[in-house]
């Protein structure tokens, strides 16, 4: 990647060769701002590193890991860039090597800082910020933070074989290519067509989307959720739990007192009385691969989205639901 004098971002023949595939499908000018993109992703348990595979692959310049914890034997079922043999260390520094064989076009580096710790103006660095592992306090930090200073804001979780992602991209130009039908009127020789005659055409649409912070999705009245978003109220008590105790419920925790309680104070706001007592009491703790690989895609997708100002960017929450398979976007808090 070459910068000329107006910073305008060029590639190189050996990046154009290296992402042609990515060129042909979303454009040269998407992978331009790709190569141009700062990224920093804050938590590298299995979802955090899901995400971090996708964006690497993808061929942005620049990604720093922010985590202060180390890896630990739970992080064997999910998180595939640490070796086994480091736990103990640091989860950001353990996951450089395997990161940086994914794409050496990408400069990759870890930062063991507690996200405490960081200025506001820390984040102002980066293009995108991602946050996994936060509480809600953290979260609204982060994400007022990046407001102030014009980045895009990602945060996500996964618990068990359930997950979500949220966005908040301020304000968010993009194009669109849609197929349109259009009436052809004349034949190639001139004459006017015995039939009528229909093609589709390509036609890009260029869009503007306004998105809201974090803290407006929390406390969402019964009535503006939608149906069958059940994953809402478990993201709800699980963002609680971790508020209050620092921390997620680990599988020896399993049906604790504190969880019943962080769950019985929702279900009881709701009004929701057995509607959720099948996730409650399923599989919400530690990560499973499979989820994070599924939730990770998502959130990978939708940056490189966002970076690359192509395709529409989901407004606002993306929420996957274990008993259907399923993942659904909620748009709240607008």
């Amino acid at each position: 990647m070459v910068e000329d004098k107006n910073q305008n971002v060029e590639l190189t023949d050996h990046e154009a060769e290296l992402y042609d595939r990515q060129i042909r499908l979303w454009g040269l000018e998407s992978q331009k701002r790709l190569r141009a993109a700062k990224v920093l992703i804050i938590g590298l348990n299995g979802f955090g590193a899901e995400i971090a595979k996708n964006i690497i692959l993808a061929g942005v310049q620049a990604i720093t890991f922010l985590d202060h914890r180390n890896v630990t034997a739970e992080d064997r079922c999910s998180q595939f860039l640490a070796p086994t043999d480091l736990i103990g260390k640091n989860r950001a520094e353990a996951s450089l090597q395997r990161a940086r064989n994914l794409n050496l076009m990408v400069n990759i580096e870890a930062d063991t800082s507690n996200v405490d710790d960081k200025s506001d103006t820390y984040f102002s660095k980066f293009n995108v910020v991602c946050a996994t592992e936060c509480t809600i306090t953290q979260i609204k930090r982060i994400n007022e933070a990046c407001r102030k200073h014009k980045v895009k804001f990602f945060a996500g979780d996964v618990w068990g074989t359930l997950g979500y992602t949220f966005a908040d991209l301020i304000t968010h130009e993009y194009v669109e290519d849609v197929v349109q039908t259009k009436k052809i009127q004349m034949s190639e020789c001139g004459e006017p067509m015995q039939k009528e005659k229909f093609e589709n055409i390509t036609v890009t649409e260029k869009h503007t989307d306004t998105f809201v912070p974090f803290e407006s999705i929390l406390n969402i009245k019964k009535s503006s959720i939608p149906k069958e978003s059940e994953i809402y109220y478990i993201m709800l008590i699980m963002l609680n739990y971790r508020e209050k105790y620092g921390k997620d419920p680990s599988p020896s925790e399993r049906g604790s007192e504190n969880f019943k309680a962080e769950a019985s104070a929702i279900i009881k706001k709701y009004d929701l009385e057995d509607k959720i007592n099948n996730l409650v009491e399923g599989d919400v703790y530690a990560q499973i691969s499979p989820v994070c690989a599924i939730v990770g895609g998502i959130m990978g997708q939708e940056i490189i989205k966002t970076v690359s100002q192509k395709g529409a960017p989901h407004n606002n929450l993306f929420i996957f639901n274990p008993d259907t398979l399923c993942g659904k976007i909620l748009r709240l808090g607008q």
